[in-house]
């Protein structure tokens, strides 16, 4: 009975401080330098916790003997408790920092999403005025004497600013829309340079469904028109085509030129530099995407992960 109650006191007395460690240590995280105040906290509670068995139990009347062993047995007591508490203040510190840890990952993480986020949308809407302005330019050229193909163009540049807007908020779009609305922007580029423009895009059925970044082809292509027809006056044909290898969606952007007057090079404009950039915020990678020149053609090869 006399052990009984001496050891119900006791594990009551120990559990409020082990309670008040956790507790203190669960709004509190005590850094590297702090940790002596951490110690001197458990010494304290283990004091309290054996002067309280010291103080109280003599009152239960257990006898002249039972009180002598009470005052024997308090630094046995008082380092039994320190080292109870001691335990759980290291388990607790240990909990409650890789929890505060975990919440720090999260925040850094959705601030890096945020910024990635904020940077892929600075990319699209310097993508946006650079084409506006060239497309107005030429209607602005053909309204004088081509009025009906002036109308035309802005009929179509109507229906792809209208396909851009829906895409806002779409990261990866199958490879057939993107295509769909990649002829958009053609129709209109046919407009501006006529007979002078012809492309072929050749695409297996079987890649139609893998996925890319949206609007991610329109600035190559809109940089193989610009290297191959900007300096010529001859017809010139662009060629786009798709494959799947292993877990690639490979797309080959190719254009001639002429390479005395112009002199394509790896990164050359915003828009191989905006893809390559892209392609690295989306996918961590810098390797996705190759540039060379041979025989007068120049080519863009792009590689998207199938995740």
């Amino acid at each position: 009975m006399v052990a009984l109650a001496d050891a119900g006191i006791s594990t009551i007395l120990l559990s409020v401080a082990c309670w008040l460690i956790n507790n203190n240590l669960r709004y509190y995280q005590p850094d590297r330098g702090s940790y002596i105040y951490l110690l001197v906290w458990c010494g304290a509670l283990a004091a309290g916790c054996a002067a309280a068995c010291r103080y109280i139990i003599p009152f239960f009347g257990f006898g002249v003997v039972y009180d002598n062993f009470l005052k024997q047995s308090f630094i046995i007591r008082l380092f039994t408790d320190f080292l109870a508490i001691g335990w759980m203040a290291m388990i607790s510190a240990l909990f409650y920092s890789q929890i505060d840890h975990k919440k720090t990952e999260q925040r850094k993480t959705e601030a890096e999403k945020l910024a990635r986020d904020a940077e892929l949308y600075n990319l699209r809407q310097q993508l946006q005025p650079h084409f506006l302005f060239n497309s107005l330019n030429s209607i602005n050229a053909l309204i004088g004497f081509k009025p009906d193909e002036a109308r035309r163009m802005i009929h179509q540049l109507s229906d792809f600013l209208r396909g851009t807007l829906k895409k806002d908020d779409q990261l990866l779009v199958p490879l057939s829309d993107e295509l769909t609305h990649l002829n958009l922007y053609l129709e209109i580029e046919k407009v501006r340079f006529g007979h002078r423009l012809q492309t072929e895009i050749s695409c297996y059925e079987k890649c139609g469904k893998a996925l890319l970044p949206s609007m991610l082809l329109q600035p190559l292509v809109e940089n193989a028109i610009k290297f191959g027809l900007y300096d010529t006056t001859g017809e010139v044909t662009i060629s786009i085509s798709g494959e799947l290898e292993d877990s690639y969606l490979v797309m080959t952007i190719q254009n001639p030129y002429d390479s005395q007057t112009s002199r394509p090079r790896k990164g050359t404009g915003f828009g191989l530099s905006g893809v390559q950039r892209r392609l690295y915020l989306i996918f961590a990678r810098n390797d996705l995407m190759e540039t060379h020149a041979n025989d007068n053609i120049f080519t863009t090869i792009i590689k998207i992960p199938q995740l």
